[in-house]
C-alpha cells in the first residue's frame, strides 16, 4: 500500500508540471473590423487557424460590411461596444479600398486617416494592440502610393502596419500562374486571403508562419454573403447555405508564397 501511494503521488507531482489546453475563456480574441476586403474568403477565420497552428490558438471575430468605411464604424459606435463588452488581445483595422487615397473624393483620405487614428485610440484603451492591414491596387504605380498612404496612416495612429500591396505586386511576378482575385477581378481569392493571414501573421508573433497543410474550417464568404456590420465570429454559420464551410491551403502552397516573397524581396 506504502508503494501504491508513493506511486500516485509521483504520478500527481508529474501531472501538474504538464501544460495543459488554455481554457477557452482564456484563448486571446482578435477582432477584425473591415469590409468585403476582409470577408470575401474569410481572411479573419485564416488567421486564426494559422496562428493554432503556429502555438498562438485565437478567436477571430469580425464587424464587416461590404462597402463599409472605418469611418462609418466609428461613427455608429460598433467597434466602441464591442470593445466595452469584451477584451481583446488585437484589433485589425482594414480600411475600404481607395480611401486612403482620396479615390472617393477630397475629405475621404482625412476622414480614415481620423477614423485609424480614433479606433486605435480606443482599442488601446482597452489593452489591445492595434495593426493597420493594407489594400491593394493592381497598377504599380498607384500600389507605391496606396502604400505610402496607408503607411503613414499607421505611423500617425503609432500602429503596426501590415503591408499587402506591393506583397501582391512581387508574387504576381513570381507566381504568375497563381490566380489572386475573386472572378469579379476586384475582390481577394482564397490566396490572397492567406496572404493577408500570413502577412498578420509575421507582424503580430515576429516569426515566420509554420510550415506544413492548413485546414480552415470556416464559412469561405463570397461577394454576396449576407454579412450585415453585427459582430460575429469569424467560423460562425454563415447567412447563406450555398457559402463553402472549409478549404485546405497545400504545404506546397503555403511555401510557394513564403519562398516567392523572399525571392523578390
Amino acid at each position: 500500500m506504502r508503494l501504491l501511494h508513493l506511486l500516485i503521488l509521483f504520478a500527481s507531482a508529474l501531472c501538474a508540471s504538464c501544460t495543459s489546453p488554455m481554457p477557452p475563456d482564456e484563448v486571446p480574441h482578435v477582432l477584425f473590423v473591415g469590409n468585403s476586403l476582409t470577408y470575401v474568403g474569410n481572411t479573419p477565420a485564416v488567421f486564426a487557424a494559422l496562428s493554432r497552428r503556429g502555438d498562438h490558438p485565437v478567436v477571430a471575430e469580425m464587424i464587416v460590411e461590404g462597402g463599409a468605411t472605418l469611418s462609418q464604424r466609428l461613427k455608429d459606435g460598433s467597434v466602441a461596444r464591442a470593445l466595452s463588452a469584451r477584451k481583446y488581445s488585437t484589433v485589425v483595422l482594414q480600411e475600404r479600398g481607395g480611401d486612403l487615397l482620396c479615390s472617393f473624393g477630397p475629405s475621404s483620405c482625412e476622414e480614415s486617416r481620423q477614423a485609424i487614428a480614433a479606433l486605435t485610440a480606443l482599442a488601446k484603451s482597452g489593452g489591445a494592440k492595434v495593426v493597420l492591414l493594407g489594400t491593394y491596387q493592381s497598377m504599380p504605380r498607384i500600389s507605391v502610393a496606396l502604400v505610402e498612404a496607408e503607411s503613414a496612416a499607421a505611423g500617425e495612429a503609432g500602429i503596426p502596419y501590415a503591408e499587402i500591396s506591393n506583397k501582391l505586386q512581387v508574387l504576381q511576378k513570381e507566381l504568375p500562374e497563381t490566380q489572386w482575385f475573386d472572378p469579379d477581378g476586384m475582390h481577394p481569392s482564397s490566396n490572397l486571403a492567406l496572404l493577408n493571414a500570413l502577412t498578420l501573421f509575421e507582424v503580430l508573433y515576429n516569426t515566420e508562419p509554420p510550415a506544413g497543410t492548413l485546414i480552415v474550417r470556416a464559412p469561405i464568404y463570397g461577394t454576396s454573403s449576407g454579412l450585415t456590420s453585427a459582430l460575429t465570429l469569424a467560423d460562425a454559420p454563415p447567412p447563406r447555405s450555398d457559402t463553402r464551410l472549409e478549404i485546405s491551403y497545400g504545404a506546397d502552397e503555403i511555401q510557394s508564397l513564403v519562398s516567392g516573397l523572399k525571392s523578390g524581396s
